[in-house]
Formats: C-alpha cells, sequence, structure tokens
C-alpha cells in the first residue's frame, strides 16, 4: 500500500517561498509513489496539489464544506466531509505522517492533532514544537518523512 503524506499550510496568506515549496515538495511526493492528503482547499494546499499531479501523482482533498466543486483544480479525490475545520483531524488521521509548510491556526490544529495521535510531524518552516522534526528543503522533509524519491 503507497504511503500517505499529509501537506498542510495555509489556505490564504502563504508568501511566495512557501508556495513554491509545497509544490516542489508535492511532486517530490508523486515521483516518490506516495499518496497526497491535505484540505484540499487553495495556497499551500493547491500548490503541494498542483506539484503532484504535474508529476502524475495522486492527492486527495478532505474539504471543510459540502460542495466537491470547492476542491482545487489540482484534487485528484474530493471529499466533501461538511465538518468545517474538524476535518483537519481527518486529514491528520488519514496520513502516515504530516508536513507543515508556514501556516496558522489551521496550520497548528493539524500539528497538534497529529501530535496527539502519534502521526510523525516534519516542519518545513512551520511550527518549531518538541517532537516536531525541521527539515530544510522538502527533499529533506521527505528525507525525514522516509519516503524515498
Amino acid at each position: 500500500m503507497a504511503p500517505v503524506v499529509a501537506v498542510c499550510g495555509a489556505g490564504e496568506g502563504a508568501s511566495a517561498g512557501e508556495l513554491a515549496w509545497a509544490e516542489e515538495l508535492g511532486g517530490l511526493i508523486a515521483q516518490a509513489g506516495a499518496l497526497l492528503v491535505c484540505g484540499g482547499l487553495g495556497g499551500v494546499m493547491e500548490a503541494a496539489c498542483r506539484g503532484a499531479r504535474s508529476k502524475l501523482g495522486t492527492t486527495i482533498g478532505l474539504l471543510p464544506g459540502e460542495r466537491r466543486d470547492d476542491a482545487n483544480g489540482w484534487v485528484s479525490l474530493a471529499i466533501p466531509t461538511g465538518m468545517g475545520e474538524a476535518r483537519n483531524v481527518l486529514v491528520v488521521r488519514a496520513a502516515d505522517v504530516v508536513i507543515a509548510i508556514g501556516g496558522g491556526w489551521g496550520t497548528m490544529s493539524e500539528v497538534a492533532f497529529a501530535m496527539k495521535l502519534g502521526v510523525r510531524v516534519i516542519s518545513l518552516g512551520s511550527f518549531a514544537l518538541e517532537g516536531v522534526v525541521e527539515a530544510t528543503s522538502p527533499a529533506h522533509a521527505l528525507e525525514l518523512a522516509r519516503i524515498r524519491h
């Protein structure tokens, strides 16, 4: 079974550097044969999905609302949860590892849920917390996640 990597980050307000990292990371996830799961909306999520799809990868978007059409155009499988921000725990629960890029409160909640559930968390310019492993690049993040590319 293919590993599942969650990519978390700001849906709005991400920096150009964070978006570039997300797109590169998405491509590396796909090249490694892993599946990418995220919240399915814009910003970091969209950039990661774009990168994965550019390398023919599979992307899963667990949407906060009730409409598949709300997913960004790079999501392969859109799953509307109707759960709002509570869908963050589903994103984490679906993943073998979480990679957080920048982010705000929503990303912080995903990191917290992951830590509570025992899911490994890698930070790319995100929160520096005890138990979160810091990466210096998308390739380094994937290496730390133990996903081969």
